[in-house]
């Protein structure tokens, strides 16, 4: 299931002129800073905002093309939205505002069952309780719920984590993950985060005052300097790929392989984290911040960080101010690194110059847990 899109719509003094291709499975992030259009777009493929220009289809189906004079009505399209707020029907019970959606959906009853939804989500003990009474993730997991009990074809999630404190995150997003790894829904995901983008996002779609600056894997945008003026330059950091080697009971520590579980860096080495409660073999993704890598050109010694990565200079971006970012192949995998201008000159960094990358374990962002094949309740946390 794709969606296909190259539209044009003016909201008042904004221009809005999008075209991308999102992806048949896995999670589409439209990412950029508030204001891009990214809401509007989203709008536009429910067909709740009309184009002024364009075309707009799902899995080769038309739903909008001016040319043609087709718009077919949102209710219509199948798809599954939610909102920043979840948009809870307050005088319904939990059950009841799903099975709202159940009942929607009997022109076509070939999705999850009630019983599905409600495990995938983690909701029997909420099913009796009425919205005033949730927390804001278990809000938010119900209207992700009553969505996919409508049985879309496509699922749009608007900034669905945007109301919600860093606890209130953490708690929904492996569900999140779990939704994208077992539902089998390709979804549309709006966030201007890129903590959360990094977590879920299979592809990137980067946008920025109404235009698509940028499209690919989550690998490879995060990992481009030319694109930290809009992906955040104090967040600058990559995304990479790995696969669980085996664990130090003593130490309580966890042996990564970069790059085994996919994405743009197979083969690229080993790294030491704290204790990931997941077992050998398991894939999950890290995001690494630049602000975190060190560079050597020799490879250094009697030091407490656990990670010394050898690799080679392959690209480098000088900030207007006192920093520069230096981007690192180690293997296939690219990591990033934030220094000063003036380690740049002093180091002689330049493209194809061999270095050494220093990570200290504790620094690895433990919020990336992304192993599809474990049961929910074994995600581990990559530390």
């Amino acid at each position: 299931m794709s969606v296909d899109i190259a539209v044009r719509h003016r909201l008042g003094n904004f221009d809005l002129d999008i075209a991308f291709a999102g992806a048949a499975s896995g999670v589409t992030a439209l990412f950029g800073p508030s204001g891009a259009g990214k809401s509007a777009t989203v709008g536009m493929i429910a067909g709740l905002i009309r184009p002024d220009s364009g075309r707009i289809a799902i899995d080769g189906e038309t739903m909008f093309d001016a040319a043609a004079g087709v718009n077919v009505p949102a209710r219509r399209r199948r798809i599954g939205y939610v909102f920043q707020d979840g948009r809870l029907f307050p005088h319904l019970s939990v059950r009841r505002n799903l099975q709202f959606g159940a009942r929607r959906a009997r022109s076509h009853p070939a999705g999850a069952s009630f019983d599905d939804i409600v495990a995938l989500l983690g909701l029997g003990d909420l099913l009796e309780r009425r919205p005033a009474g949730l927390s804001g993730g278990e809000r938010q997991r119900v209207a992700l719920g009553r969505a996919l009990l409508f049985g879309p074809r496509l699922l749009l999630l608007d900034e669905p984590l945007a109301a919600l404190d860093q606890g209130r995150k953490a708690e929904i997003i492996p569900f999140l993950q779990r939704l994208r790894d077992e539902a089998g829904i390709p979804i549309v995901y709006v966030s201007h985060a890129i903590d959360e983008v990094a977590q879920l996002a299979d592809t990137v779609v980067l946008m920025s005052g109404g235009r698509v600056a940028a499209q690919g894997s989550v690998f490879d945008i995060t990992a481009r300097l030319d694109l930290f003026p809009l992906t955040g330059r104090f967040e600058a950091g990559s995304v990479v790929a790995a696969r669980i080697v085996g664990h130090d009971a003593g130490d309580r520590l966890s042996e990564l392989a970069l790059g085994a579980g996919g994405g743009n860096s197979a083969g690229a080495g080993r790294l030491w984290v704290p204790e990931i409660a997941a077992p050998a073999g398991s894939n999950i993704r890290l995001r690494i911040r630049a602000r975190d890598v060190m560079l050597a050109l020799t490879e250094p010694e009697a030091i407490s960080a656990n990670n010394v990565l050898r690799g080679s200079v392959s690209d480098i971006r000088l900030d207007d101010g006192a920093y520069a970012d230096v981007q690192v192949d180690v293997g296939a995998a690219k990591l990033i690194a934030r220094i000063t201008r003036r380690s740049v000159t002093r180091l002689g960094l330049a493209p194809g110059l061999p270095v050494f990358a220093v990570i200290k374990s504790v620094t690895v962002d433990r919020r990336m847990p992304d192993a599809p094949n474990l049961p929910l309740g074994e995600h581990g946390e990559a530390s």
